[in-house]
């Protein structure tokens, strides 16, 4: 029996070594933490539970399709309840809105409290579904890197519509011109965010993602987002697959001095040998730790690294029937953010808000008569800023805030509190520079500028995650196990 090592256990590399095992691998996984998961952990603390990472839950169908594969029911596993709600929107003007999954009813809401009408809402959705149209089988599904994913008649057709997937403008100059009232452009040019990008340089482009939101739906785990890792993990096992935590890969070992074929891992002293070597760890420090004596494509890993995060989790003494599973408190001035983050590399001192609280729907997440909340702001990668002072100064900004927006003071109901930062984020995820996606989509060529799936002078080795084609997110993270199941050797 072929073997295969899968090197970190973040959702990309389960669902890698899920499909190894289905196509009939011995499949070990080796992670230096003591859990899998990557960034989507958890955290508990006094009698409250966190989801660490990403919360907001799409395209549910690529976790099932891999219980399917292995010939398995998914909801015997892992399941999921479509959100009625996706998103509660706050504006520092006293604007609130709730972004309904039904769609005529969202638009038909902006259209009575803002000077947006519902038909624009409907023109830029459509034109959202164009983009995905065009783009998912090309740009997300199949590789960019070689020959044979261009002689696809849908790819040609894909080729000769590149001009309507919206490329030469950035998202904020095509969310003006799509809507009236400048508030609703900056609630769509948010979604820059969802991959780590500036909606004021990114290509237009990206307002595919919407689509994933209202066309397929939001969704929310059962057991909250880790339940996916949980899930896959124990559909990973009892298809073989062995999972060895505390166990950090130092080098990538080759067959023959010409470095042209994988021989395994080392692991201290410990040579574990395979024929197949998939990568979950961010492209550079695959690079930079585990490939020695190979060149680095210097060009890729020098590129501009997407935004990080810092991240509050509080258990809050109290209930607040203002917010919802998903709350965003707007900054006044989108733009300044924005140069803040980009340009400045530091976090202003009116930051966008996001709240999670997934107590709303799950039972068991908080005690009672409390909550918790996920409080996140996106910052710049981490370039040696102090950011000790810096999440100082931010955390009072966030707590006059959401003060301020909900009128009610929430600092003397913070129970407890954890914090993930740019620095700790890099430190237990292995994400260079803390940056949660890899490289940003600032360039409008981003999309083919990502790491391929797969090395193309070193057989056996194949690369997954967010830092490598197609992109960051639990979605394109599980696409791009799905793109190396594609292009194993048959």
């Amino acid at each position: 029996m072929a073997k295969a090592i899968v090197i970190g256990a973040g959702i990309a590399g389960i669902a890698s070594a899920i499909r190894l095992a289905v196509k009939g691998y011995q499949v070990d996984v080796f992670e230096a933490n003591s859990k899998p998961g990557g960034k989507l952990g958890e955290i508990k603390m006094n009698g409250f539970r966190f989801d660490t990472g990403p919360s907001l839950f799409t395209m549910p169908q690529y976790i099932d399709e891999l219980f399917i594969l292995a010939g398995k029911n998914p909801k015997d596993y892992f399941d999921y309840i479509k959100l009625k709600e996706v998103c509660r929107y706050f504006y520092e003007d006293g604007l609130r809105l709730t972004a309904k999954s039904n769609i005529e009813l969202f638009a038909q809401e902006i259209e009575e409290k803002t000077n947006s009408k519902a038909k624009e809402v409907h023109r830029f959705l459509e034109k959202s579904a164009t983009i995905y149209e065009i783009t998912h089988q090309v740009f997300l599904e199949r590789t960019l890197h070689k020959l044979k994913s261009y002689l696809h008649w849908d790819t040609l057709k894909s080729i000769f519509r590149f001009l309507q997937i919206d490329p030469f403008r950035s998202q904020s100059k095509a969310n003006e011109q799509f809507f009236k009232d400048e508030r609703i452009a900056q609630l769509f040019n948010r979604y820059a965010t969802y991959n780590g990008s500036d909606p004021y340089q990114a290509p237009a482009t990206l307002n595919v993602i919407p689509h994933f939101e209202y066309h397929f739906g939001a969704f929310l785990p059962k057991n909250g987002i880790y339940g996916i890792v949980t899930a896959l993990v124990k559909l990973a096992e009892e298809l073989g697959v062995k999972f060895h935590y505390n166990q950090k890969a130092e080098e990538i070992l080759f067959i023959d001095s010409s470095k042209t074929k994988i021989q395994g891992i080392k692991i201290y002293d410990k040579i574990y040998k395979a024929e197949v070597v998939v990568s979950n760890l961010d492209i550079w420090f695959t690079y930079k730790n585990l490939l020695k004596g190979i060149d680095a494509p210097k060009k890729l890993l020098s590129q501009e690294r997407s935004s990080s995060a810092l991240i509050f989790y509080w258990g809050m003494d109290g209930n607040y029937s203002d917010l919802g599973l998903h709350n965003i408190l707007f900054a006044k001035d989108y733009k300044s953010e924005f140069n803040a983050i980009w340009k400045e590399k530091t976090i202003c001192n009116d930051p966008t808000v996001y709240i999670n609280i997934t107590a709303k729907h799950i039972r068991g997440e908080s005690p009672n008569d409390s909550e918790n909340w996920f409080v996140m702001i996106n910052v710049p990668a981490n370039n040696g800023q102090n950011w000790d002072l810096l999440i100082k100064e931010a955390r009072a900004n966030i707590i006059k805030k959401i003060s301020r927006i909900l009128n009610r003071n929430i600092e003397k109901e913070i129970i407890c509190e954890q914090i993930l930062d740019p620095r700790s984020i890099e430190s237990k995820t292995g994400s260079y520079q803390g940056s949660l996606y890899g490289n940003s989509s600032n360039n409008r060529f981003a999309a083919f500028l990502r790491h391929p799936n797969f090395s193309k002078k070193i057989d056996g080795l194949y690369f997954c995650g967010g830092s490598v084609h197609p992109g960051g997110g639990i979605p394109l993270a599980l696409l791009s196990a799905k793109i190396i199941d594609d292009n194993l050797p048959s």
